[in-house]
């Protein structure tokens, strides 16, 4: 038994020696090409002077000898826009590479494209280029690019007007001085770095239409960043910041989408009117209001992984026709704030990191007529007073999901004609917050709320029919 033991152990490592070191024998005919897992290589339109995310294609052996690879070339050189890296390997002329029987190897691509003195989105193309066997092969690579114009730490100080020629993309910051004011014109795109701010002491109107709405958004222009939160910071409206009007904008895929607050001690309250607008896809709130005057009409704040809109230690809002619909997804994180918050409080540390609590807040008038509070929480409408206190606010012709233990709004006469847990039934959840043909929310409102406000974002009449919709949008059959 110990000799075939012995044996055994001496005779195994011969065994690997041999089997690791395969007489290799190399397919030399013409017809031995190699395969790819794709002909052409596309990058979505990407700004110019901003790199493309990496991507990848394999290079396949079919074939049951070893294959050697002559040469691999980017074939615009070191002038390319384009970068490969073969197997871990940068650069732009590869050979003496190989691949084994049936195996692969992975190529990476990534682009940055240099400005081009264009308003239009340009193609820009190059390949790379396999010789094996004395066969040419190639893959092509096609990405779009953009100028744009580049906001990086700047202070606007006079009136400024960003119109709609080229996308702006703000890096770190632009603030608008409290003696100026910045204007953004119908169309215009506004695209922000990572962690990028639209800082306002001064004021802020955003002038887009139905036909051409005013874009916020990260500057990843990738399909697989379209629905992504948290990409840039917050568009912040200072104490200082008066006469704010936002028409017809999408704000996406930030961490909160406006912020416009004012400390109690400093006797101020910033204004803001929002119309037909959507914001959606916020790591934080969609707004957050502290000690603020804000008007919404067709508004929508779809998920957050805060609140849809959250009314901090009072101030006054009137928001009529709007849709808060926080369906925030779970495998982003665990979403604990109800799609509307109002409280009389909050807390914040000083400068030395010690909390500080500030109570007795005042609401003027915290007003919902004619709109949706719903979500995938149990409670998404949380009212909270530090001293329990009765806080200002009225509910008039709303659809709401309510837990009845935790808010008895039946017993509450600020609460009138509600509509509670029925799901909107809101079309393409999330991202279409149109009504879908059995929803609740359809006629569910009262005329008089909707005659200053007739037309829904879309532009159709709520006043056509028996009696408006709730929410943003008005349902029209065809």
């Amino acid at each position: 038994m110990g000799f075939r033991r012995i044996f055994l152990f001496a005779f195994i490592p011969g065994v690997l020696f041999f089997a690791c070191h395969p007489e290799r024998n190399y397919l030399e005919e013409s017809d031995a090409k190699l395969t790819f897992t794709l002909d052409t290589l596309f990058f979505d339109t990407v700004f110019t002077t901003f790199g493309t995310i990496t991507k990848s294609f394999r290079v396949k052996n079919p074939h049951n000898q070893f294959v050697k690879i002559d040469e691999v070339s980017l074939a615009g050189g070191e002038s390319s826009v384009f970068r490969i890296n073969v197997d871990g390997q940068p650069g732009v002329h590869f050979s003496g590479l190989e691949i084994a029987p049936r195996d692969s190897m992975y190529l990476f691509v990534e682009a940055t494209l240099d400005p081009n003195g264009h308003d239009d989105i340009l193609r820009i193309q190059d390949s790379i280029v396999f010789l094996t066997n004395g066969n040419i092969q190639d893959i092509d690579l096609v990405a779009w690019g953009q100028d744009v114009h580049i906001i990086r730490d700047s202070v606007i100080d006079v009136p400024t007007i960003w119109n709609a020629d080229k996308p702006y993309v703000i890096l770190n910051y632009a603030y608008v001085d409290s003696m100026s004011s910045l204007t953004i014109e119908a169309g215009a795109r506004i695209h922000f770095h990572r962690d990028g701010w639209l800082i306002v002491n001064g004021t802020l109107h955003v002038n887009g239409t139905l036909d051409e709405p005013v874009l916020f958004a990260g500057d990843r222009l990738e399909e697989f960043f379209d629905d992504k939160p948290g990409q840039w910071g917050l568009i912040y409206l200072s104490k200082s910041s008066l006469d704010n009007r936002i028409n017809y904008a999408e704000i996406k895929n930030g961490t909160i989408g406006i912020l416009i607050s004012a400390s109690p001690e400093s006797g101020k309250m910033p204004d803001l009117e929002i119309s037909n607008t959507i914001i959606n896809h916020m790591s934080s709130n969609g707004i957050y209001a502290l000690n603020a005057e804000v008007t919404g009409t067709n508004l929508v704040i779809g998920d957050c992984g805060g609140s849809c809109a959250g009314l901090i230690y009072g101030g006054a809002y009137e928001f009529i026709h709007c849709t808060f619909a926080n369906n925030w997804p779970s495998y982003f994180s665990n979403r604990r704030l109800p799609a509307l918050l109002l409280t009389d409080y909050f807390g914040n540390y000083d400068s030395v990191g010690n909390l500080v609590l500030y109570t007795g807040g005042e609401f003027e008038k915290a007003e919902f007529m004619n709109s949706i509070i719903y979500g995938n929480g149990r409670m998404e409408l949380v009212i909270d007073s530090y001293e329990e206190l009765q806080l200002n606010y009225r509910f008039d012709h709303c659809l709401t999901r309510i837990d009845e233990d935790s808010l008895d709004y039946l017993e509450d006469p600020l609460f009138t004609s509600i509509i509670n847990n029925e799901n909107p039934l809101l079309d393409s959840v999330p991202y279409n917050f149109e009504l879908d043909s059995l929803s609740p929310a359809i006629d569910a409102g009262l005329p008089a709320h909707a005659v200053e406000i007739p037309f829904d974002m879309n532009g159709n009449n709520r006043l056509g029919d028996d009696a408006p919709d709730l929410g943003a949008f008005e349902r029209i059959e065809e």
